[in-house]
């Protein structure tokens, strides 16, 4: 049996292990990187290891160190009283104001993981408080980074039209990007119907009232009302008027954001970096706020990586992407490569994967009668929908960043039996609608 096999199957093994026992998936990930990377590839422990994401671990790490503090002294609190004032109170509208700014967000250039890092605590933070469903809330953030990410400006779009430009194949990056953002919309509105959207309709805050608006954010949504008045107020409240601390962790925020977007620095960093000028200025209140950090995700998805890696040395996904191209239907391959391309970005990173999967797929465009530009776009799509796995950059943020009304258990196994649902029907889809009308 050759490595690539070896590699399939101890993945298999990984993942019913960590399904059916509770044991974090990160954990089963090391375990099976040693044992596959030293046994099956003749690897070192350092060659090993040199597949963990830091970049991945750094930026949840940065990223919920931040908004921990952004808790601690309020800033997130105020930040969901005044984009309430923006909806006009309607709790409907929260979710999809947060689907439309992370796409604009990639649409316009936006690193993937760097829009929901900035975007996705916000809106698990509406969530909490506001009786939304988390999963449905964080899968719009991601679903939305999506939506935009095909953009001809984007990273997804400029990256894949280049490849399609140095292959020698048509210009269909409209195509492309119109295919990403319908589907992920799409897919949006199926999670709004099946996640309880439609009982947000009337649902109201009222925003000119402080007192409650303040009471409702600490009792987690409790008091939103159907009558368009606002919530019953009892207890005490606290205000949500600027503070100099406040003040200061918005302009943490907005200068990550536009270090992190703009001058294109990793986001972990700069996050990090303002995490501990924060601290620095206030020690005694944020001593704790390490330990906010989502410590169990870092050991998910460094596991993980560090095992999507050991498949990639192996050579599973070309492996079984050269097997999808040499089958006698075009078709059949096609759908085949969907599937790959799903199933390894769902643990893997897609910009990594894209450049090679695509080559992959010349042979059925060249001697099966498939429109390249429907073809590149449903291998496009199926590769980046799955990033809604919580071993995949997004997914994993969405899962740190989980509101207090979730454990984080539960979140996870709503995560994962999404994804597993877009990972085993997403590419089928994608796949009916645009390679099959263009076969």
């Amino acid at each position: 049996m050759g490595p690539e096999w070896v590699a399939i199957l101890a993945l298999v093994a990984l993942f019913a292990i960590g399904t059916v026992l509770p044991i974090n998936m990160g954990a089963l990930g090391y375990v099976a990187a040693w044992l596959v990377g030293m046994y099956a590839l003749d690897l070192t422990e350092k060659e090993i290891l040199a597949g963990v994401s830091g970049d991945l671990i750094l930026t949840i790490i940065g990223v919920t160190y931040l908004f921990a503090i952004a808790r601690n002294n309020g800033t997130v609190d105020l930040i969901v009283a005044s984009a309430v004032h923006v909806v006009g109170g309607r709790v409907v509208l929260i979710p999809w104001v947060m689907f439309a700014v992370t796409a604009v967000l990639t649409g316009v250039g936006a690193v993937s993981p760097a829009a929901c890092a900035i975007i996705g605590p916000i809106a698990l933070g509406f969530a909490g408080r506001y009786g939304i469903s988390p999963l449905m809330m964080g899968m719009f953030v991601v679903h939305g980074a999506q939506a935009g990410g095909f953009s001809p400006i984007s990273i997804y779009g400029s990256l894949t039209n280049s490849i399609m430009a140095d292959e020698g194949l048509p210009n269909a990056e409209i195509t492309i990007f119109l295919s990403s953002l319908l589907i992920n919309l799409a897919l949006a509105v199926v999670l709004f119907v099946v996640l309880g959207g439609r009982k947000l309709i009337g649902l109201r805050i009222d925003p000119n009232d402080p007192d409650t608006l303040s009471e409702d954010l600490h009792r987690g949504g409790a008091g939103v009302t159907a009558r368009g008045t606002g919530a019953t107020a009892t207890g005490t409240t606290q205000a949500l008027g600027m503070r100099t601390d406040r003040l200061l962790t918005l302009v943490a925020f907005v200068a990550v954001a536009a270090i992190a977007l703009t001058f294109d620095k990793n986001i972990g960093f700069v996050a990090i970096t303002a995490a501990v000028l924060l601290a620095m200025l206030s020690p005694d209140e944020h001593k704790d706020a390490i330990k906010q950090v989502a410590w169990p995700t870092v050991l998910l998805v460094a596991g993980v990586s560090t095992y999507a890696a050991i498949l990639q040395a192996a050579g599973s996904p070309e492996f079984v992407g050269n097997w999808a191209a040499g089958l006698g239907v075009a078709a059949v391959g096609a759908l085949v490569l969907c599937y790959v391309g799903g199933v390894v970005s769902a643990f893997a990173s897609s910009t990594a994967l894209l450049p090679v999967i695509i080559p992959i797929g010349l042979p059925l465009i060249a001697d099966g009668g498939i429109s390249p530009a429907l073809f590149v776009a449903a291998l496009a799509v199926s590769s980046t929908i799955v990033d809604v796995s919580p071993f995949s950059t997004n997914g994993a943020l969405m899962l740190a960043n989980k509101p207090d009304s979730i454990t984080e258990p539960v979140y996870y196994k709503q995560i994962l039996t999404y994804s597993v649902v877009v990972v085993l029907a997403g590419p089928l889809l994608v796949w009916a609608m645009l390679v099959l009308p263009g076969w």
